[in-house]
């Protein structure tokens, strides 16, 4: 077995399993990565909440990075809520709200001296938005999706009806003639960027074909984001925050002259997703997030089964969605089986021996969504649990 295998079961003897792992010093080094990456251009860093789910760790987090970031990117409003409480501000609440208990929190926070700023993609919703919460500030969402063909040829997200520079000027406009809202920025994340890997092995005759969209549409969206921004100061908007990037688009995103800040999250754990990458930073980046599951069964002598492990990430339905054996090296799933809810089957390679009790440990295809399954994350230092710290859902909150 590998040293890193027998450091982690140490550290887990005598714990419950299933349980979720977080190694903080490696955490701690994708922490630094970040900060490094960022600072060679002098850009601020957004935490994306949502990719943490873990109030001790988020907090861990940004005292790591220090100075070097700036506030909160959140999904939901009642999380900001939540986090206010928990001594945390200034908020980028990146998904538009509408249900009037949300706006109501929003504008509680503002009415706490919280600093929070909400996106929007529609008049209906700046609107809505300055008759109930009003004296909010808010930031116009603009989709970075690449397009071609007139609009025939998408590639990227669904979100956003802004796409291009009159679309985003033409709603800029009408937010300044709505009272109790103030346009103060743009959010505009390059999802067909920050994430798409090129370099996966799953699909792997389609890795050029993704290394070619990375390139194009990186050089498409700087111009266009920086042809956005410059119209909006042209009619006198003044930009305190526009918002680009995530972990897979931040060697390209940070160096982006209208940037003024770039947000991560996934990366500070490392997701298997990020594996799939050929870009430098993101392959710098360390596994730092892993699941426990207990060997339970031998149902043959090349085959061990594990007790639960069905974590499957959302997005589109593939095989690099499922949970990637990890440690001990060379298991690996059945196709037919894969992870199920409550057991796993899989293969030992030989010269690998489990005994039953034994721990395998697996890693998530994302980051964040493997907290909505524990209460609470054991984290690790060296082949010690140096503390029990309660995941968003462990201290009962849960938005989605």
């Amino acid at each position: 077995m590998s040293r890193e295998y027998e450091r982690l079961r140490a550290a887990l003897s005598g714990e419950r399993l299933p349980a979720v792992v977080v190694d903080v010093d490696a955490l701690d080094r994708n922490v630094a990565r970040h900060v490094e990456m960022v600072a060679v251009w002098g850009k601020p860093l957004r935490a994306a909440s949502k990719s943490v789910r873990v109030v001790s760790l988020l907090r861990r987090v940004l005292r790591e990075g220090a100075a070097a970031f700036r506030g909160v990117m959140c999904f939901a409003a009642r999380e900001a809520e939540y986090l206010a409480a928990e001594g945390f501000d200034d908020f980028l609440l990146a998904y538009p709200p509408w249900q009037a208990s949300d706006l109501d929190v929003v504008a509680r926070l503002a009415a706490e001296g919280k600093t929070i700023r909400v996106a929007v993609d529609s008049r209906e919703g700046i609107e809505r938005i300055g008759g109930r919460a009003p004296g909010t500030d808010i930031v116009l969402c603009v989709d970075m999706s690449l397009r071609a063909a007139r609009g025939r040829v998408h590639v990227g997200v669904r979100r956003s009806p802004l796409h291009d520079v009159d679309d985003v000027v033409e709603l800029a406009r009408f937010a300044r003639g709505v009272a109790g809202v103030r346009l103060v920025g743009l959010l505009c994340y390059e999802a067909q960027v920050a994430g798409l890997g090129d370099a996966s092995p799953f699909a792997s005759w389609m890795n050029p074909a993704k290394a070619a969209i990375r390139r194009v549409s990186a050089r498409e969206v700087r111009a266009r984001r920086g042809a956005i921004v410059d119209a909006l100061v042209a009619e006198g908007f003044e930009l305190s925050v526009v918002n680009g990037g995530g972990t897979g688009s931040l060697s390209t995103t940070t160096a982006e002259p209208g940037i003024t800040e770039v947000t991560a999250g996934s990366g500070f754990y490392k997701p298997h997703l990020f594996d799939y990458y050929s870009d430098a930073f993101v392959r710098s980046l360390e596994p730092a997030c892993f699941f426990a599951l207990e060997t339970t069964r031998k149902p043959a002598a090349d085959m061990i089964t594990c007790l639960g492990g069905g974590y499957v990430a959302s997005g589109e339905v593939g095989a690099d969605r499922v949970p990637l054996p990890w440690l001990p090296d060379g298991l690996s799933l059945l196709p037919h089986e894969m992870c199920g809810e409550v057991q796993t089957p899989l293969r030992v390679p030989r010269g690998v021996a489990l005994d039953l009790g034994a721990p395998v440990f697996f890693r998530h295809a994302k980051a964040g969504e493997l907290m909505e399954r524990f209460s609470e994350v054991l984290l690790v230092s060296g082949d010690r649990v140096v503390e029990r710290a309660p995941t968003y859902r462990g201290a009962g909150q849960c938005y989605f």
